[in-house]
């Protein structure tokens, strides 16, 4: 019997402990007066910096939406260039709070103490290459130089796809994607491949971008998001619904011009959305207003995706899967209730 009520006693304390070591991220992020945010080294209409420290783009929007519903201030987020090697490691080793870098949630990331809070964006792995090439689809590239970027799941891909379909290949990587891009320019190989949303992002930093085509066959699922560390659970809780919340948004026609009508309407969803009627907010450690604050000064996940790689940007990536389910795409999220 002592051992039982030894057992049970030590499984308490170590419950409580879990408790205590679960909510630490946003006590240190609130402390500390700021977020730490990793993303990448470069990649228009994702993570871009102006030379000035000003930093835009779809990922950076997402810790700016973060910064917001914690802060009432988008700008108080520390950014963390980062390529693809080191990325999760800086996250394991509490360097960055969050990383928001177009990675592709898999099993093998996940089984190693991380975790992806979402799909803010549904890619897939292709091919780009010079249109004078004539080639016109995947099917077309065997005995060919690509270029790859290591330590991503497009390397993975790209052998499995070859190999499958008996053709012959050479691979060409690269540590830095800005290598990989003037590898590719100099004529060092013939195609690049990367997931389909940074071959347009690439395409724009090449000298004569318009003799250059992306292939429309996708050889892979590459669901991309944001990854928090495992074991704080309050964190984690917070950051997929920051996303959820700006879906919600979106879903509800409340952008960020639309807004102050959206805080009068009595409608029950806008008024849980919008803090009016219920605590869902500090449920989560946040405030009432946590959406509010998201929207008015980031917007809505059409507002986010429209401004930094719509039809409408530099960048010109049709919304596809990541228009909302009642849209005909796949972007969908539980409910604020």
């Amino acid at each position: 019997m002592s051992n039982f009520k030894l057992s049970i006693g030590a499984a308490l304390l170590l419950a409580l402990a879990g408790t205590a070591a679960d909510a630490q991220t946003l006590k240190a992020v609130k402390e500390r007066g700021s977020l730490v945010c990793g993303v990448s080294q470069g990649l228009p209409g994702f993570s871009e910096n102006d030379g000035k420290g000003k930093w835009s783009g779809f990922d950076v929007d997402f810790c700016r939406a973060i910064a917001s519903a914690i802060f009432d201030d988008p700008n108080k987020v520390t950014y963390v260039p980062l390529n693809a090697a080191e990325r999760f490691d800086a996250l394991k080793a509490n360097k960055i709070d969050i990383l928001s870098r177009n990675s592709t949630w898999t099993l093998g990331r996940e089984s190693e103490g991380l975790t992806f809070a979402g799909v803010t964006y549904y890619d897939g792995q292709g091919f780009m290459l010079r249109k004078r090439q004539n080639l016109m689809t995947s099917m077309d590239l065997s005995n060919v130089k690509i270029c790859v970027q290591e330590g991503t799941t497009n390397e993975l891909n790209l052998t499995d796809y070859f190999n499958q379909n008996g053709m012959r290949f050479e691979i060409v990587k690269f540590t830095n994607v800005s290598d990989m891009l003037k590898a590719y320019d100099g004529g060092k190989c013939e195609v690049i491949t990367a997931d389909v949303s940074q071959l347009y992002s690439l395409r724009l930093e090449l000298a004569k971008s318009m003799e250059h085509t992306i292939l429309a066959d996708v050889i892979s699922k590459e669901p991309l998001g944001p990854v928090v560390r495992q074991g704080d659970e309050q964190w984690f809780n917070v950051v997929k619904w920051v996303h959820f919340a700006m879906l919600n948004a979106d879903e509800l026609g409340v952008h960020t011009v639309k807004l102050d009508d959206a805080l009068k309407s009595e409608k029950g969803d806008l008024k849980r959305l919008l803090g009016r009627d219920g605590d869902y907010g500090e449920k989560l450690g946040l405030t009432r207003d946590w959406v509010v604050r998201i929207v008015r000064h980031v917007g809505s996940y059409s507002d986010v995706y429209e401004r930094n790689i719509g039809m409408k940007s530099k960048v010109m990536i049709p919304r596809g899967l990541n228009h909302l389910w009642s849209a005909g795409g796949i972007q969908y999220a539980p409910p604020i209730r």
